[in-house]
Order: C-alpha cells, then structure tokens, then sequence
C-alpha cells in the first residue's frame, strides 16, 4: 500500500473505515470466485488486497481503542 493511501485512510472516520472495509471484503470475494472459475488469474491483487483489508482493521482497532479511553 502507498503511503498517500495509507495517509488518506488514516484522515477518515471510524464510520468510513468501516465501509470501505465491507467493500473491500466483497472486492475480495468478487476476486476469489473470479480466480476459482477461471476468470482471473490475479493472485498477485487477492494478496494485495488482504494486505488492504488488514491494514484497514488496524486502523478501525486504533479508531475504537481511541474512543475507549
């Protein structure tokens, strides 16, 4: 992931974190059924993509454990 990327979803709000986390995901699945049936064979952006969805998490964790305390 950019750093651009990464900078500009840190600025969003946990609301936001969180749909473009749910977005993603189904980005992901749209991806996995499309390498399973032979559509794709774009290994190389599931990967990325998890990579995305993982970094996305984090920050929704930051977001949550900030307005905890």
């Amino acid at each position: 992931m950019k750093k651009d990327k990464l900078k500009e979803l840190k600025s969003r709000d946990l609301e936001e974190l969180q749909n473009i986390a749910v977005s993603t995901k189904e980005k992901l699945a749209k991806l996995k059924f499309d390498l399973k049936s032979g559509k794709t064979a774009a290994i190389k952006d599931i990967r990325n993509i998890k990579k995305e969805i993982a970094v996305i998490l984090t920050l929704i964790k930051e977001h949550e454990s900030k307005s905890n305390n």
